[in-house]
C-alpha cells in the first residue's frame, strides 16, 4: 500500500488528549496522535519530552490516565504488552533483546518456536524456522549468507532489522520504533530507515520515536514535536519543511526569545544570535551534525523502493 493512498477506514491506532500522571508528576498532557495502515508517524523530542510514556501507553505497560486510547476504532485500556501484541502492535526496543551467541534464526523465534511432533516426540522443527527465517529477511531485503550465524555478528542496523522482519513475521499491524537509530552512524541509520519504508509499503502503520528530524522527515507523513511531556508541534509532511522541523525540534523560536530579552536588558546578543544563525544554517544545535548528503541518501533509499 502506498503511503499517500487515501483511506476512510478508521486509524489503527489513535490517541485523543491523553495523559499519564506519576503521582504528582505529569508525564503527558493532552496528546494526540494516529496512525492508519501504510503511515509513519514520527514522534520528535529531547530526553524527557514524553516519548517513553508515550510508547509505554501504546505497547500496554502503563494504562493512560486521561483521554482516549482507540485501537481501529475501538477504546481500549490496554493491560499488558501481551495484550497489545493480541491487538497487532508490536514493539522494537532500543536496547534489543537478542542472544547475541545464538543464531539469526533462533533468535527470530525466540519465544515463539515451532515445534512437530507430539508428547515425549514434540520437538523444534528446525528446518522451518531457518527456512522461514531466511524468507521473511530476504523479503525486507536483508540476504545473509546462513541463519545460523550469531546474531551479534550482524552490524547494529542489521539487527534492527531482524527485528522489524520478526513483528511483520508474527502478525503486526502496528510497529513502535524506539530510537532505532540513536546508536547507529549514517551508513546504518540509512540502512533501518530503508526498512521502515518497506514496513510502510507493505501496509504496517509504524510509530517512529527519535530526536533526529533528519532521519524522520524522509520517512514519516506526519510529525508529532513532544516537549516536557506536551505537544508543541502536530503537522502533516505538506505543511512543513525539513527546515522549520529542525527549527522546532532545536528550539529556534526559543532562541529568539531569548535574543529580544537580552537586548531589552541590555545585554551582548552576539552569541546567542550565533548559535540561532547555527540552527537555521544546518540544524546543528540540539540534533546533532548532519550532513547534507545523508539526506540526500536517505531520499534516494526511498525513491529505489519504489
Amino acid at each position: 500500500m502506498n503511503a499517500t493512498t487515501e483511506t476512510t477506514t478508521k486509524p489503527l491506532v489513535e490517541l485523543r488528549e491523553a495523559g499519564k500522571r506519576y503521582g504528582n508528576i505529569i508525564a503527558l498532557r493532552d496528546v494526540s496522535l494516529k496512525v492508519g495502515a501504510g503511515e509513519v508517524m514520527c514522534v520528535l523530542g529531547d530526553n524527557g519530552a514524553g516519548k517513553s510514556t508515550l510508547i509505554k501507553i501504546i505497547a500496554g505497560l502503563h494504562q493512560h490516565d486521561d483521554g482516549v486510547f482507540e485501537i481501529e476504532g475501538a477504546p481500549v485500556k490496554l493491560g499488558s504488552p501481551r495484550e497489545a501484541l493480541n491487538h497487532g502492535i508490536a514493539t522494537v526496543y532500543q536496547d534489543l533483546a537478542v542472544a547475541p551467541l545464538m543464531p539469526v534464526w533462533r533468535n527470530f523465534f525466540l519465544g515463539s518456536e515451532i515445534t512437530k511432533g507430539w508428547g515425549p516426540f514434540k520437538r523444534l522443527d528446525v528446518a522451518f524456522m531457518k527456512r522461514t527465517a531466511k524468507q521473511e529477511l530476504l523479503d525486507m531485503g536483508i540476504d545473509l549468507r546462513d541463519v545460523e550465524q550469531p546474531i551479534g555478528t550482524l552490524s547494529g542496523g542489521e539487527r534492527q532489522c531482524v527485528a522489524i522482519a520478526r513483528a511483520v513475521y508474527f502478525g503486526a499491524k502496528v510497529l513502535i520504533l524506539d530510537e532505532p537509530t540513536a546508536a547507529l552512524g549514517v551508513k546504518q541509520s540509512g540502512v533501518v530507515l530503508k526498512y521502515i519504508i518497506q514496513a510502510r509499503d507493505r501496509g504496517l502503520g509504524v510509530i517512529f520515536i527519535t530526536h533526529n528530524p533528519h532521519h524522520a522527515y524522509p520517512v514519516g507523513n506526519r510529525f508529532l514535536l513532544l516537549k516536557r511531556g506536551q505537544n508543541i508541534g502536530y503537522h502533516e509532511k505538506s505543511d512543513i519543511t525539513l527546515e522549520e522541523l529542525t527549527g522546532l525540534m532545536a528550539g529556534g523560536a526559543e532562541l529568539e526569545q531569548l535574543v529580544h530579552e537580552l537586548r531589552d536588558s541590555g545585554a551582548d546578543v552576539s552569541e546567542v544570535r550565533a548559535v540561532r544563525d547555527d540552527i537555521e544554517q544546518d540544524g546543528t544545535a540540539g540534533v546533532g551534525r548532519v550532513s547534507v548528503t545523508e539526506v540526500v541518501d536517505l531520499r534516494d533509499l526511498e525513491e529505489d523502493e519504489r
